[in-house]
């Protein structure tokens, strides 16, 4: 359901009790970015996006998938660095260029469903389907699915994985508007396998997460001049020593994240503690309070 501005301003500014409630759906219902200077605000995972851009659904080198979710939205920097690499996608030879997953809602902020993050309009999801076509229909982008290149038991790659998909993922993080890109760790691993020492600077920004067996998620860094920002604190503070992420924590993935130490039995248990809230139960009140404005505006 889309929102009309005045019953938005009521909920917003006649009953905020009643909108406290409402975060993730309030920014759920707006169905076109807001009429500002762009500017992300707050967190990745906490935040919106003033005057977020669409990546148009189909360009010479992209098409922007699962179009009735109406998340094809970013930050100037992040459509530019889309249309960028998908043009790079093409010319290594990554099928036609690339298939764009979800970035953001025209106004960022927490969603109804899936990513916590994806919020202030820096993030975006790649397929990791090297597209054969570029003129798919509304209603062949929500049937097709991308594939895996990670193995159902989460410890290797699949035959799907190609030297493509390697070269796609270091031009992607050699980009220095990339803060990270998240992926499987069985992707991690088998870079790392190959991984030379010219490889360090970039080979940290590629992190393991779970859920990325389709696709990759790229971060870019706040933008110059962002002031309302928040920018994540480096994971590797020292790649003097060393730091690519190809060391024993990697292995953690594989291992304790997938088969868990059983807990001691004699270890004292935490006092009860309230179950911590997750993205969807956001109130207004837990983001920053420019994001009433970008609610609020034209």
């Amino acid at each position: 359901m889309i929102l009309g501005r005045a019953l938005l301003l009521t909920l917003l500014l006649a009953a905020p009790v009643q909108a406290e409630k409402l975060a993730n759906k309030l920014f759920g219902a707006m169905a076109a970015p807001s009429n500002q200077d762009s500017m992300p605000i707050g967190s990745y995972a906490k935040g919106c996006g003033a005057g977020l851009v669409e990546l148009p659904e189909t360009g010479p080198t992209w098409q922007a998938m699962r179009l009735s979710r109406n998340r094809n939205y970013g930050q100037p920097e992040m459509v530019q660095f889309l249309m960028d690499l998908s043009q790079t996608a093409r010319d290594i030879g990554f099928g036609r260029g690339l298939y764009i997953g979800d970035i953001s809602q025209p106004r960022g902020g927490p969603m109804t469903s899936g990513h916590a993050s994806h919020q202030i309009g820096l993030d975006a999801d790649i397929w990791m389907l090297p597209p054969r076509r570029l003129d798919l229909s509304a209603a062949e982008r929500e049937e097709i699915s991308s594939i895996p290149v990670r193995s159902a038991d989460q410890r290797s790659v699949t035959e799907n994985w190609t030297r493509t998909h390697r070269e796609l993922l270091k031009q992607a993080a050699l980009d220095p508007r990339v803060d990270r890109i998240f992926v499987a760790a069985a992707v991690k691993i088998e870079m790392c396998k190959t991984a030379r020492r010219s490889d360090k600077k970039w080979l940290q920004k590629i992190r393991p997460v779970a859920g990325h067996d389709t696709h990759f998620h790229v971060r870019l860094k706040c933008p110059r001049g962002a002031r309302l920002c928040e920018t994540q604190t480096p994971t590797v503070a020292d790649l003097s020593k060393g730091g690519n992420g190809c060391d024993e924590t990697l292995m953690w993935w594989v291992t304790d994240y997938l088969n868990p130490p059983k807990a001691d039995p004699n270890k004292p248990k935490p006092e009860d503690q309230p179950p911590a809230r997750g993205p969807r139960d956001y109130t207004m009140a837990d983001l920053p309070k420019q994001c009433k404005g970008v609610l609020a505006a034209e």
